[in-house]
């Protein structure tokens, strides 16, 4: 597995899981905003990618020469304050439960306090997506809030959670 720069070839995969509304991931991935309004906005960002070439703070998560996902950073504001927001997603559910997911997001914590002056990451989830959360809790973030009931999934309430790393809490993972 490794992570690397988008590809064009890359993009028949991306647009046919990021643009299909009922695809799995859709249901761990932040499940509690609607699916019509996701999928227009989904469609255009895979346009924006046909459009633009790939960018460091984006990437493709790579397993035997196929995408299979993606991680994203974006720094908070304001700019040169250290704080990066990452993100991540496995498409495929095919390769979830196998720690794909816990080593693309060991190495972009790993890339991210490479490439830029971040002194805290954080991720954000909701309660009900217990894998995310495992993932990131193995590779030490810590949950930094927990904003009860604030997601509301299937008809059920669930906490919106962030968690958080320290550069200095980071002990790089080996293989």
């Amino acid at each position: 597995m490794t992570l690397r720069g988008r590809r064009p070839r890359d993009l028949p995969t991306l647009e046919r899981w990021l643009t299909d509304p009922d695809a799995e991931w859709r249901r761990w991935d932040a499940p509690y905003f609607h699916a019509g309004s996701t999928t227009a906005s989904l469609q255009a960002y895979v346009e924006h990618l046909r459009q633009t070439a790939t960018r460091p703070d984006e990437r493709v998560i790579d397993l035997g020469g196929q995408c299979v996902g993606m991680v994203n950073r974006s720094e908070e504001e304001p700019r040169g304050g250290g704080w990066w927001d990452l993100g991540i997603l496995v498409y495929d559910p095919a390769h979830w439960g196998q720690g794909v997911g816990r080593a693309a997001l060991s190495q972009w914590v790993q890339a991210t306090l490479d490439e830029t002056d971040a002194h805290v990451l954080t991720l954000s989830t909701w309660s009900g997506n217990e894998r995310m959360m495992g993932a990131a809790r193995r590779l030490g973030f810590r949950e930094a809030a927990r904003i009860r009931e604030a997601r509301l999934v299937g008809g059920m309430r669930f906490d919106s959670v962030r968690l958080d790393l320290l550069r200095r809490e980071w002990t790089p993972v080996t293989p």
